[in-house]
């Protein structure tokens, strides 16, 4: 039994592109993971034959392809409290612990178990019985995660963060202080020339990445910044700052997680990034919802200490 058909034509402007990340751009949240899935077991065709993840792809070239039935569930539901923002029939948004989706070491404990528990009449989403979750932040980076309920959520939802419609705003730690209020940056990001695993401005296939930024507040050695994403590369905000020179404090792959280790007399364990405020079009209200996060314990405590230390 199949759940789902699909048929797309790339465009001039998609030349180029991989056939794993073109999945992920046209189907509802679909991960780079289930999108090589799907065409390593022959659901993806390109012009009627097979392909591999990595082909790229031509003007005109018609892809294909069907998502195979929900597998039965791997996953436990778990009673893990959850911090519920908002909730319906057909979305729920919380905000983030820090460990979300399931990964070598991590099979319980996490987001997706708890919302397992929680939404127990949860629809086939993605090839498996699982919460939607329409977009995706770092493993460290905490704040406000929406999950679709059922799939036409979910594809309303994913339309507006394709078509650029979210509004999605940061509020990051990063080391220095600014001379500027406010600013720009369009620099494009892509996979890092030579370290697989991480992003660069300087890579060989980047695509257009702009986030916009202004100053919270200045401390000695810091600054608090509010952050805009335009566009949602990977590591987006965290490749931006550190090109900047202003790393993420804690940040262990952009930044100097052994000179961050302590910052005002605190331990960093992780980046001090927060995804505080989202807002989107309700996908069955058509009315405009705001979803916003307060500040972790950890992070809240790092701006007293530095407070503490003066503001500039």
């Amino acid at each position: 039994m199949v759940q789902d058909a699909f048929g797309f034509t790339v465009t001039v402007t998609e030349e180029g592109c991989r056939l794993d990340r073109y999945l992920c751009d046209h189907l509802p949240a679909c991960s780079r993971t289930f999108a090589a899935h799907l065409i390593r077991n022959g659901h993806v065709s390109v012009n009627h034959r097979p392909a591999k993840p990595s082909t790229r792809l031509h003007w005109g070239d018609l892809i294909s392809g069907t998502i195979p039935a929900p597998a039965p569930l791997r996953l436990l539901p778990e009673p893990i409290p959850l911090d519920i923002l908002y909730e319906d029939r057909h979305i729920i948004a919380v905000n983030k612990p820090l460990v979300v989706h399931p990964a070598p070491g991590h099979f319980q404990g996490t987001l997706v178990n708890a919302l397992l528990h929680h939404c127990p009449d949860l629809q086939p989403i993605g090839g498996e019985i699982r919460p939607g979750i329409v977009h995706r932040l770092d493993k460290d980076t905490s704040g406000v995660l929406l999950a679709a309920k059922h799939r036409d959520a979910l594809e309303r939802l994913a339309v507006q963060f394709r078509q650029r419609e979210v509004t999605k705003v940061y509020l990051a730690l990063v080391r220095g202080v600014f001379d500027a209020d406010r600013g720009r940056i369009e620099w494009p990001i892509g996979r890092h020339p030579t370290a697989r695993k991480k992003m660069s401005i300087q890579s060989r296939r980047p695509r257009a990445a702009v986030t916009t930024w202004r100053v919270r507040r200045r401390f000695h050695g810091a600054s608090l910044l509010e952050v805009n994403l335009e566009t949602g590369r990977t590591h987006q905000i965290r490749v931006h700052c550190a090109a900047m020179g202003h790393p993420v404090l804690g940040d262990a792959v952009y930044g100097n997680p052994v000179r961050d280790r302590q910052v005002a007399g605190m331990p960093v364990e992780r980046q001090m990034l927060h995804a505080w405020r989202l807002s989107l079009v309700h996908p069955a209200k058509a009315a405009t919802m705001v979803f916003q996060a307060s500040l972790p314990a950890d992070l809240q405590a790092l701006v007293d200490a530095l407070e503490a230390g003066g503001v500039r």
